[in-house]
Parts: C-alpha cells; sequence; structure tokens
C-alpha cells in the first residue's frame, strides 16, 4: 500500500512540474510577443494593443504558475499571487481604456483611415461625400 501511495505522490508531482513548465512557457511567450508588438508596431493605438493584450495573459499565465508551485510546497495555498493577478486584470485594460482615450482626446494620429474616408460604407453609417440631415429634413452643413 505504501508503495502505491508513492507512486500516486511521484506522478502527481510530475503532472504538477508540467503544468508549471507549461504556465511559464506559455505566459513568457505572451509576454515576448506584447513586448515585440510594443517595439515593432505603427501607431500609438497599435503598439496599445500589444502590450495589454498579450502581456496580461502572459503575466497572468506567469502568477497561475508561481501560485500552483508555491502552493504545492507545503506552505499552504498561496494568495498573494491570486491577489496580484485580480488586480492585473481589473487595472490593464482601464488604464489602456484611458490612454486611448486621452490619444483621441489629443487626436493623436492613427495609421488606419478615419471612419468618414472608408469606401462602401452602410446605409446608417456617416460618410464625408454625402449631405447630413436632420429631423426635419433640412440639410445640415459640415
Amino acid at each position: 500500500m505504501e508503495n502505491l501511495t508513492a507512486l500516486v505522490a511521484t506522478q502527481t508531482e510530475h503532472l504538477l512540474e508540467i503544468a508549471v513548465s507549461a504556465l511559464i512557457v506559455i505566459g513568457a511567450a505572451f509576454t515576448f510577443i506584447g513586448s515585440l508588438g510594443l517595439a515593432r508596431l505603427g501607431d500609438f493605438y497599435t503598439r496599445l494593443h500589444g502590450p495589454t493584450k498579450a502581456t496580461t495573459l502572459g503575466v497572468g499565465a506567469l502568477l497561475i504558475a508561481s501560485v500552483i508551485y508555491f502552493s504545492t510546497r507545503g506552505e499552504g495555498p498561496s494568495l498573494h499571487e491570486v491577489l496580484v493577478t485580480v488586480f492585473l486584470f481589473i487595472t490593464a485594460p482601464v488604464s489602456a481604456h484611458l490612454l486611448a482615450k486621452a490619444a483621441l482626446h489629443l487626436r493623436v494620429r492613427s495609421i488606419a483611415p478615419p471612419p468618414l474616408a472608408v469606401e462602401g460604407a452602410d446605409a446608417g453609417q456617416l460618410r464625408a461625400d454625402v449631405p447630413r440631415t436632420n429631423s426635419a429634413g433640412r440639410t445640415e452643413s459640415s
């Protein structure tokens, strides 16, 4: 019976090591991709997108790996990493949204064409070459 218990404990230990290793590799890959996006993408808005999405997932995976590793090492559940993860997942999207709104307010240029210049816009969308009318049917000047 002791041999069976030792075998199960050893296999569980190996599975936990594989899970932690996989999470570390996944986290490192996402973090690298986010950093590469910050360095290589063309304008402010696309540079904001890379680190916000990919790096958040990368750091989240690394923190989950840390929770698993330190929780199974005898001192009980590790809640510090859980708190950091919750804080990261709440603050990263909010800060990215605020940065994007500030950039829009400051009229930071984007490499994407403005919505008014898009060809073949739907009937519900505004286009620069189509006169706008108000509810009384009068044409408004731009």
